[in-house]
């Protein structure tokens, strides 16, 4: 079997594993959503890291010395539907790399990430990411039990906070402007200063 090196030598429309995507050896930055390859958005630019660093370091600092833990992308997430066990790399199809995840369950930590729904995900968005990506992450972390989900606007400076009910489906549980304290859902004692985490978006 020839080594896959290049894109190009992958069929789009083809559905590939877990298994497939952990021999592959690609510059590109890809995701695997339910067997077919998406592309991630380029490099993220200064704002998007500007906040990704300090959520990343706020939320280390709140889980010191706690079970949960925090990662940060590039750190593969292996999502299944919720009522399987865990499953084996040939029978996984959807790999994603979220900005940040917090994981609790430290049973779902391996050498090569999460296998299994983290408690909470948070995705930062760039300019370069579409509608339709937003969309299939939202269904996607919604049908797999990821039970909170922020996604960050930088530029606009807000936050919208989605907390999964009890049918699977996510509600909006909140909007945080850039003034203010943003409250987890599912970590009540964590509170998140936003004037620090949006400081210096007015000046761009």
């Amino acid at each position: 079997m020839p080594k896959i090196t290049r894109l190009s030598q992958l069929d789009l429309n083809q559905t590939y594993s877990y298994a497939d995507y952990l021999t592959w050896q690609l510059d590109e930055t890809i995701e695997l959503i339910k067997g077919k390859i998406m592309l991630m958005s380029p490099a993220p630019n200064v704002g998007h890291q500007r906040v990704s660093i300090r959520l990343a370091a706020l939320l280390y600092n709140f889980f010191k010395g706690k079970k949960c833990q925090v990662f940060a992308a590039p750190f593969d997430v292996r999502l299944y539907d919720r009522k399987k066990s865990v499953l084996a790399s040939k029978d996984i199809h959807t790999v994603v790399q979220p900005d940040l995840c917090v994981i609790c369950d430290t049973a779902k930590l391996d050498v090569q990430g999460c296998n299994g729904a983290p408690e909470w995900i948070i995705e930062i968005l760039s300019k370069g990411n579409s509608k339709k990506e937003m969309q299939i992450k939202y269904e996607l972390y919604a049908e797999s039990g990821v039970g909170e989900y922020w996604l960050v606007y930088p530029y606009e400076q807000a936050i919208y906070q989605f907390v999964s009910d009890n049918n699977g489906r996510y509600r909006l549980n909140a909007m945080y402007p850039n003034s203010g304290m943003a409250k987890s859902h599912l970590f009540p004692d964590l509170s998140i200063d936003l004037s620090e985490v949006f400081e210096g978006f007015d000046d761009e």
